[in-house]
């Protein structure tokens, strides 16, 4: 137990340190980490550590799915909905059934069943993986909107298709009614779930007298919740984590405090930094385990099997990318579609290429039984987990250190909000200025705004708008400001719902200086 521990305070900090590197040469975190894991797993005598299933399942999938959904625009999800439940649904599917018939066609003994598991498991991308790369370059909003979309719901439909692939290969039936029948329950019982529980637990921060600390202790419980009860009753646990995380995110400002705010953001950006550098070292650790698990099949052979199914994954999206974007110039002869616009090579070539998978596959892959229901091996198991470990690998190193250069050579341009950021953000401050300095001249009679008070408030309230000085207001000034900056965030909300001209992440980090601001005017004056 001591030795465990001592190993996972190493790993802590070798996670920090190729982080750092990471960022100091502008290459994704997670393709080092992994690579960092298989180096650390050849050092002799280092304890044997088993990436169970149920550990990415349970303990990292919930928060790190939950993060994502609070931070995504849910105006932006509905823009791009089309497209992003075409990769998260049709993509996957397609994906599953190419490989299933090019595993039946290459891979000696391999059946459609086995092929379709496999497909199931490596055709998801992988959230962390795309989002660490592309934060060293600048993507269009659609793009990054449509790529984060569809990493929140991808995992869920590759989940189905494996639990219904291992159940035909276990038992042998396969009834596509039925399957129907179960598909459609995992996704409404998932989503409305999702949804139920995070409709309780806003009404719970309402009615209980929480505190700052219990608030953030509570968001921590919420995406677990979920998923267990979602997978309890046969539901989708990953559908109800985005579906309860997109609810609760848009109501954030109804139930939380700005201190609980505040100190949310900081507590989970360090604890998805801690789950994310964990699972990517981990796939690199575990290498040893599945090598041996080979057993009679050469290891030269199976990274043959490997590369070739690494192969046609890529070909794969790549070709659904571009029939994605025909299906869409097609349709808009007889819909309206977000954008009628021809876009390209560049667009569906990017999204194509952004294609990276993660621990999730390698989970998943592990999470495959090792006997039938008859009590015989099941089959090809080890080499599934060779060939997701390597697609895994693979797809990080060529795509991961590729599309960098290929987003920069593209140069494509912000065809949404063309307008720079910072300009919105001037043109916001000027508005949030007036509508402030409206609401002081109804409070304040003629007389007092000759006062010292008054011009004390005015001249914060401008400084405080652009960031640039400390608050110079007393007590009962500051009791008025907390006033305005609730004023500013209502209008704010207001605004982002009114204007989608605007973009929402400019006004989400308005929202969160006034937090700031609230929270500093709070502790100096106990308000």
């Amino acid at each position: 137990m001591e030795e465990r521990f001592l190993l996972l305070l190493f790993l802590l900090l070798i996670i920090i340190g190729v982080i750092m590197i990471a960022k100091k040469i502008m290459v994704a975190y997670p393709v080092l980490l992994v690579f960092a894991g298989l180096l650390i797993s050849f050092i002799p005598g280092l304890p044997k550590i088993n990436l169970k299933p149920e550990i990415i399942f349970i303990l990292f999938l919930p928060p790190i799915l939950y993060e994502a959904a609070w931070y995504c625009s849910l105006r932006e999800l509905y823009k791009w909905r089309r497209i992003i439940f075409s990769f998260a649904f049709v993509v996957v599917f397609i994906t599953a059934f190419s490989v299933a018939y090019t595993a039946y066609w290459f891979i000696p003994g391999f059946t459609l069943a086995l092929g379709f598991l496999l497909g199931g498991i490596i055709s998801p991308p992988d959230a962390v993986s795309v989002n660490a790369i592309t934060k060293f370059v600048k993507l269009p909003k659609r793009m990054s909107t449509i790529l984060e979309g569809e990493s929140l719901l991808n995992d869920a439909t590759s989940l189905i298709i494996i639990q219904f692939a291992v159940l035909a290969i276990t038992t042998g039936k396969f009834d596509v009614a039925q399957a129907s029948l179960k598909f459609l329950w995992m996704i409404i019982g998932g989503v409305g779930c999702g949804i139920l529980l995070g409709f309780l637990f806003t009404k719970l921060h309402k009615i209980l007298p929480t505190d700052a600390n219990m608030d953030v202790i509570i968001t921590f419980i919420t995406p677990y919740l979920m998923y267990i009860l979602a997978e309890e009753i046969h539901g989708s646990g990953v559908l109800a984590v985005v579906a309860g995380g997109l609810f609760v995110s848009q109501k954030r400002y109804e139930f939380l405090s700005s201190s609980s705010r505040v100190r949310g953001v900081n507590v989970w950006q360090s604890f998805i930094f801690l789950l994310n550098g964990i699972v990517f070292i981990l796939i690199g650790l575990d290498l040893p385990q599945i090598t041996e698990g080979l057993g009679d099949i050469k290891l030269t052979t199976a990274i043959g099997y490997s590369v070739i199914i690494t192969a046609a994954v890529i070909l794969i999206r790549i070709i659904s990318a571009f029939g994605a974007v025909g299906t869409t110039l097609i349709m808009r002869r007889f819909i309206n579609v977000a954008d009628p616009n021809n876009p390209g090579i560049k667009g569906p070539l990017i999204l194509g290429w952004a294609g990276m998978r993660g621990a999730v596959s390698l989970a998943a892959a592990l999470s495959i039984p090792i006997y039938l229901d008859d009590g015989e091996l099941f089959p090809q198991r080890n080499l599934i987990l060779f060939i997701t470990f390597v697609v895994i690998l693979l797809t990080l190193t060529i795509q991961g250190l590729t599309l960098p250069f290929l987003i920069k050579k593209a140069n494509l341009p912000e065809l949404d909000y063309p307008e720079h950021e910072h300009k919105v953000a001037l043109d916001i401050d000027k508005e949030l200025l007036k509508v402030s300095l409206d609401f002081l001249h109804e409070i304040f009679s003629e007389a007092d705004q000759k006062r010292r008070k008054y011009h004390n408030i005015v001249t914060t309230l401008k400084e405080q708008l652009y960031e640039e000085e400390e608050v110079k207001i007393d007590a009962s000034g500051g009791e008025i400001y907390c006033k305005l900056i609730s004023l500013q965030r209502n209008y704010l909300i207001q605004m982002n719902k009114m204007q989608s001209s605007i973009d929402e992440e400019i006004i989400h980090k308005k929202l969160m200086i006034l937090d700031y601001q609230e929270e500093r005017l709070r502790l100096r004056f106990n308000l």
